[in-house]
């Protein structure tokens, strides 16, 4: 459930590699020089490099990046889950920068993580006036939704509008745009 004041916005793509969080650091920046407090906002990230906050919490780069467009520190409530993978059906599991474990991908999607992504998001609400979120990989992933926390899942907890991005470079990127809406359940 929402609870923050901070208006928000979303940015999912067609793939990994759309431009998500360039875009998401680019909208950071533009808020912040249009006088917003705006901090970036990615609930699960799955990248085996991370960044080392200044109290020794382990969080995604991509989101220390768009802090730092935001001209605001690094917080690990920012990524609240990295998944760093450990083989091809496991990964340890970073909640909130502290390390809970190895899981395998069966065991991670028995235990939500929502209530602390959500905990999370909210307390951002509460001290920015606007949350730019970044989704992973692709929404059209039809065999993750139905434990989404990163995708719609998201975007439907916290009443976020979504852009949708594609990577023109790599051809074909109508169809991606296409298809990904065509694949998203109507609600």
């Amino acid at each position: 459930a929402i609870v923050g004041k901070a208006k928000c916005i979303m940015v999912q793509g067609t793939m990994s590699g759309a431009g998500k969080s360039l875009l998401c650091a680019a909208l950071c920046r533009i808020f912040k020089q249009d006088g917003y407090k705006v901090a970036p906002f990615k609930s699960q990230n799955m990248a085996l490099n991370s960044y080392v906050t200044r109290n020794g919490m382990e969080m995604g780069r991509a989101q220390v990046m768009q802090a730092e467009a935001a001209g605001i520190e690094p917080d690990v409530r920012m990524n609240p889950v990295l998944l760093k993978p450990s083989s091809d059906i496991g990964s340890q599991v970073i909640v909130l920068g502290e390390v809970r474990g190895q899981m395998t991908a069966t065991e991670y999607y028995e235990n939500s993580l929502m209530p602390e992504v959500m905990k999370a998001y909210n307390e951002l609400a509460e001290e920015n006036d606007i949350i730019v979120i970044e989704g992973a990989g692709s929404p059209a992933e039809i065999n993750l939704r139905e434990n989404d926390i990163v995708n719609m899942g998201m975007a439907e907890a916290a009443g976020a509008p979504v852009l949708l991005a594609g990577d023109i470079d790599r051809g074909g990127v109508f169809a991606q745009l296409y298809g990904t809406v065509k694949l998203l359940t109507d609600d």
